[in-house]
């Protein structure tokens, strides 16, 4: 299913046949979006980035960066808590390697930490509450650990013992 909105392009990935569907088929919502990056003189640079979420991994977010924006030239993949991010849609949020706020009416910040230095990215809130609507379609928040099986996860965390 593919719906073009201002720009963005939404996508869900892994259902061909919703009727056939499956616990065993997560289902993955991908949305690209463009964003700004804060240079280290305060400039923003335009940059494309691919929001995503998947059922099978129903409390996290992951934000992916082109090659192009990165250090190594490789593409960036930084994964979060949903939580964290629907939280700093409204107020600062974060502690560790990502930081989330609110930057004036329209925009939101994303900072991320890394042993190599600090990225700032802006988008607009209004693609994140999107992203986060349609988040919430896949997996509500009342639904994020009804799938888990925690003894057959600790299972294969400790091998067996």
């Amino acid at each position: 299913m593919r719906v073009r909105n201002q720009g963005t392009r939404y996508q869900v990935v892994g259902v061909r046949n919703q009727q056939k569907w499956s616990p065993a088929m997560p289902v993955t919502l991908k949305q690209s979006a463009r964003a700004r990056l804060v240079t280290p003189e305060g400039r923003e640079r335009p940059i494309p980035v691919t929001l995503r979420y998947t059922a099978a991994d129903p409390f996290a977010v992951q934000v992916t960066f082109p090659p192009e924006v990165s250090l190594d030239g490789d593409e960036v993949h930084w994964v979060f808590a949903r939580r964290l991010l629907e939280e700093g849609l409204n107020a600062p949020a974060g502690t560790g390697d990502v930081h989330v706020w609110p930057c004036g009416r329209a925009r939101t910040v994303l900072e991320f930490h890394a042993p190599d230095g600090l990225a700032l990215v802006q988008f607009d809130r209004a693609v994140l509450r999107r992203f986060l609507s349609r988040s919430y379609a896949v997996v509500g928040p009342d639904g994020e650990g009804a799938g888990l099986d925690l003894d057959r996860e600790l299972t294969e965390l400790l091998g067996g013992v």
